[in-house]
């Protein structure tokens, strides 16, 4: 039997696995926190981002069955918010799918290294109450979104833009609860009187504006404001830097709101994100590079695996400001596989925002259900090559692409 170690059970890493254990592999997910869903649930990133062009979806799959999972359980979209979820349905969803499809799962537990033979990944290295484990496979899928297991399997990889190495600032999301949404000011509003709060000092936060949606509760305002820059996500001190501004920021305007803002008047911070979102981290280095040009292009590629039309979307590195560059109104740009081939390992697939590609392709491909499609078209991949005794890149993308197709992917 064929089997398929993911590291990571956020988007792509939840997909690859129940993808990989639905081919009959015997696979074996690991994460770090106690419940799947990365950014979705533990950096509390909402809504999804659009995944549509001309009309027509352009992720399906596991997405989308799972997006069923989760309308059907009143967890999947409102009327203010078409693509907002429910976090916590988004945890017990993902839970179901892995047990429906036999995945083993190991929660609270730690990719700390991998042990190269041959220019091959023989087994990692975990870390978790069990102590110290060493688990193996035929074919391991990097999900980690960092490219933590590429890393410490010797990837070369890429930090940043180029020149500075700067990252995309992080993000702590945060929610306001009893907000009088009916009375709520206008954005207009909102951003003029955020930006007299910043004049006066009040508020510290160098973001340009409020970016804030609607959740699925009423009365409840999510918030994607907070902009921590200068600060590395593959960085213990880093980040622990960044969860303590990121904190400090939500909190300064949670009283911002409460004292300025109209609808705002009785609201009260209801809950901050396990953990601050991070938007860029490490890129792997691959048989192919996705650019910047690629995307706002909308090239298709003979080994695509997956569509998008999200645009190059660029928070600033250093402060306020974002860059903004879309794809053709009802076009789309492909992914190709070689993308989530990385140099130097042969037997390691990589998946989600760490894929080989720039740092202003990268602002794109990043969105959620970008990387459930990744996660998924590795997932196969990897099955298909363990059960062939081949490495990843000797996989026929045309087969790969309509084994995709089989299973309602959109390719």
């Amino acid at each position: 039997m064929a089997r398929v170690l993911v590291a990571g059970g956020g988007p792509a890493g939840l997909a690859a696995a129940v993808a990989a254990a639905r081919r009959g592999a015997e696979t074996l997910l690991i994460e770090r926190y106690g419940f799947l869903g990365g950014m979705a649930t533990a950096g509390l990133v909402n809504p999804f981002m659009g995944w549509h062009a001309g009309g027509k979806p352009l992720v399906g799959g596991i997405f989308q069955e799972m997006l069923d999972l989760m309308a059907a359980a009143g967890g999947y979209g409102c009327e203010r918010q078409p693509t907002a979820f429910d976090a916590e349905v988004l945890k017990l969803v993902a839970d179901q799918l892995c047990q429906q499809a036999r995945v083993e799962v190991r929660l609270h537990t730690l990719v700390i290294g991998a042990h190269v033979e041959d220019g091959s990944i023989a087994c990692v290295a975990t870390e978790s109450k069990s102590g110290g484990e060493e688990p193996a496979a035929d074919i391991y899928v990097d999900c980690t979104g960092d490219a933590d297991l590429a890393f410490l399997a010797g990837v070369p990889c890429d930090e940043g833009r180029d020149g500075d190495h700067l990252t995309q600032p992080m993000t702590l999301n945060f929610r306001m609860a009893n907000v009088d949404v009916e009375h709520m000011a206008p954005r207009k509003e909102i951003n003029r009187l955020f930006d007299a709060a910043k004049a006066e000092g009040r508020v510290t936060c160098p973001r340009e504006n409020v970016l804030l949606f609607y959740a699925l509760n009423p009365g409840v305002v999510h918030f994607n404001t907070t902009r921590v820059t200068g600060l590395r996500a593959t960085s213990a001190a880093d980040l622990t830097a960044a969860e303590f501004e990121g904190r400090q920021q939500a909190h300064e305007l949670a009283r911002f709101l409460a004292a300025d803002v109209p609808g705002f008047e009785h609201a009260y911070l209801q809950q901050c994100a396990a953990q601050i979102g991070v938007r860029e981290s490490r890129r792997i280095r691959g048989h192919y590079a996705l650019t910047g040009e690629d995307v706002v292009d909308a090239r298709k590629f003979p080994d695509g695996i997956a569509r998008s039309n999200y645009p190059i979307d660029i928070h600033s590195p250093t402060g306020a400001g974002t860059v903004i560059r879309s794809v053709p109104e009802g076009d789309h740009y492909e992914i190709p596989y070689r993308c989530l081939l990385p140099l130097g390992v042969d037997n390691l697939l990589v998946a989600g925002r760490c894929i080989s590609s720039t740092h202003e392709a990268q602002s794109s491909l990043r969105i959620m259900p970008t990387c459930f499609a990744m996660g998924e078209a590795a997932g196969v991949a990897a099955v298909m090559a363990a059960e062939r005794g081949i490495a990843p890149a000797e996989v026929p993308p045309e087969e790969l692409r309509e084994a995709l197709r089989e299973q309602g992917q959109v390719v």
